[in-house]
């Protein structure tokens, strides 16, 4: 498997797939060909059906600016593409056609170039690919998960993970302090700053912590949907669950950012697994690739933090994943904000739940995590392209916007 640092990515909103992975390999493109004057980019699939609300075309122009760049939204059947996010460019000096370059985003802002040899993918520093055998491993060498992180990534890793949960408290902040209405044409109003101020009106402490913990997914959702800078945990769609969940861990209970380090080097390993052996892709796998992932990541890091052992941490991330099987992905105008945004809270609160579950019957589990990662992959597959972020099902359809 590769770094768990191709997990957090820290990076502007909306969206990993749609934003930053087309970003990343026009920018690639662009370089290849310095002496292009004009370029044209055809969007497949999920990216042609939901680019324009994501806002692929203008990522797009600006990456490949000062050229003059042609975006082509193609009808093509997606499920003749290598991937459900391909895009295709093409570079040109006055009428002359200089080469070009089929690319698939597949989530997370990771790209894979179809058919070429450049290597954009991060090298293989894990030798170990599934949970059970890093199981075997750890027991093996009496360590716990965020030591074999430490032992494949070198002591370096934590330096990367201060940045990033630096930059997971700033989108919280961001978020907080800001209010109105976000961009895109649903006249939705920002919530975060209004959950917060309503948490400290309630005495009761479970009521407490569920407005507070929401108030900080929203807000870091809220921050990604009006493209403001978030880490990708494990993608920009699901970037509020994990930072909320520590952020109010830390808060109440005084954890040193040392163990909250831990907690998400546990985070990013559960976010690899299943990334490498299944997907993290909502136009490949639903929402439950996304969403789920993260609740699964956030779980598993809430277990880490209360120095919970192994079998505890797998079982807390393989209840918040198997309660995620089947989640569709039918954002509404292909806008990351409704379901996308309250879903960040409800997967966070979920998260919670399943580290709860887990530490009194983690001794009663039959589903291994590897398991609820192939049936996730099996089931995202399998369901109907309207529900793979195109935007031609569920809420998606039948919303009629408010005029």
């Amino acid at each position: 498997m590769q770094s768990i640092r191709e997990i957090f990515k820290i990076g502007r909103g909306p969206s990993s797939s749609h934003t930053m992975g087309p970003e990343r390999a026009a920018a690639l493109f662009k370089k290849d060909y310095p002496e292009a004057d004009r370029f044209r980019v055809i969007l497949y699939g999920s990216l042609s059906k939901t680019g324009e609300g994501h806002g692929t075309d203008k990522v797009l122009h600006e990456t490949l600016a000062p050229a003059e760049t042609e975006i082509v939204f193609s009808k093509e059947d997606p499920e003749e593409l290598p991937h459900p996010n391909t895009l295709d460019f093409f570079a040109y000096k006055a009428d002359e056609e200089l080469g070009t370059m089929r690319v698939a985003s597949v989530g997370g802002g990771d790209i894979k170039i179809i058919g070429g040899n450049a290597d954009v993918q991060g090298e293989d520093i894990y030798p170990e690919n599934s949970f059970a055998e890093i199981a075997q491993f750890c027991k093996w060498r009496n360590i716990r998960l965020w030591e074999y992180v430490e032992l494949n990534e070198g002591a370096e890793i934590w330096e990367f993970l201060a940045k990033i949960w630096k930059a997971m408290r700033w989108s919280i902040a961001d978020g907080l302090a800001n209010s109105g209405t976000l961009p895109g044409g649903l006249k939705l109003e920002r919530k975060a700053k209004f959950l917060y101020e309503q948490a400290s009106q309630n005495q009761i402490i479970q009521v407490r912590e569920t407005r507070i913990i929401c108030a900080y997914a929203f807000a870091v959702a809220e921050q990604n949907a009006d493209n403001g800078t978030i880490v990708t945990a494990p993608t920009c769609g699901s970037c509020g669950v994990v930072p909320s969940v520590l952020r109010y861990m830390q808060e109440r209970y005084n954890y040193p950012d040392e163990k909250i380090l831990h907690s998400l080097a546990t985070a990013g390993l559960i976010g690899n697994l299943v990334k490498h052996n299944a997907s993290i892709s909502g136009a490949e796998c639903g929402c439950q690739a996304e969403i789920g992932t993260a609740c699964s990541m956030a779980a598993a890091a809430l277990a880490e933090l209360n120095d919970m052992s192994l079998e505890q941490i797998e079982y807390a991330a393989e209840i918040a994943l198997e309660h995620h099987l089947g989640l569709t992905c039918d954002p509404i105008c292909g806008l990351v904000q409704i379901p996308c945004i309250e879903r960040n809270a409800v997967a966070a609160m979920r998260a919670v739940t399943s580290f709860n579950l887990a530490w009194f019957l983690y001794q009663t589990r039959s589903i291994s995590f590897d398991m609820v990662v192939k049936t996730m992959y099996q089931t995202g597959i399998n369901i109907a392209n309207a529900f793979r972020e195109t935007s031609e099902g569920g809420l998606a359809r039948l919303y009629r916007r408010q005029k």
